[in-house]
């Protein structure tokens, strides 16, 4: 026996809660709640704004509301959903349109256990055989460090004096030679008369 589906019309439209244990497969508009124990479908034609609680569910076409299931959502290329959805498993296939939260249950470790710890392993170098060693290559010393030659700041440029100019020496004098006493005496005494002869010395005679 085949499984009973029941399925919603492109052109009917349902106001208020739909619930069931078959798979309900949507064409048309489900306006509401939806509480199935089985698979919910909704194809591209078919929009549901309602709350979900389903096994499974298969979004082909536009909802908004919340999906909740037991075991997983899937969201097609077509598919477009606004709301919250929680389920083990989420399944969004590239091309779909989703906004909201997502939660996939807690992931606790179980008491006293600890996770793995994932490590790198280096894959194990082939032995070779004796006498085919290579030399090893002598160690190659650091080059030294270069000492680091300090910035000198710039040293500010004092504004340049104008050169004094010395005066150009004298050249002395020639002292000047002094007057003989002679020439010196003979400017000083006045004249003498001229000399008279003796015995002809001419005798004034008082009136």
């Amino acid at each position: 026996m085949n499984d009973i589906v029941t399925v919603v019309g492109k052109n009917t439209v349902i106001k208020g809660g739909l619930q069931g244990d078959e798979d309900l497969t949507i064409y048309g508009k489900v306006e509401g709640t939806i509480n199935l124990s089985r698979t919910l479908i909704i194809e591209a034609s078919g929009i549901v704004a309602a709350d979900i609680e389903v096994m499974d569910a298969i979004i082909s076409g536009v909802v908004v509301g919340n999906i909740t299931a037991s075991n997983s959502v899937q969201i097609t290329e077509e598919g477009r959903m606004v709301g919250d959805l929680s389920a083990p498993r989420v399944i969004i296939v590239d091309g779909a349109s989703f906004k909201g939260h997502v939660d996939m249950g807690d992931l606790e470790a179980p008491v006293g256990e600890r996770l793995p710890v994932a490590r790198s392993v280096t894959p194990a170098r082939a032995a070779r055989p004796a006498g085919s060693e290579r030399p090893t290559a002598p160690a190659r010393r650091a080059p030294a460090s270069k000492p680091v030659a300090k910035k000198e700041s710039p040293k500010k440029e004092l504004p340049k004096k104008a050169p004094v100019k010395k005066p150009a020496p004298r050249k002395p004098k020639a002292p000047s030679k002094p007057a003989s006493k002679k020439a010196g005496k003979a400017r000083r005494k006045p004249p003498r008369p001229p000399s008279v002869p003796k015995g002809k010395r001419k005798v004034k005679r008082r009136r």
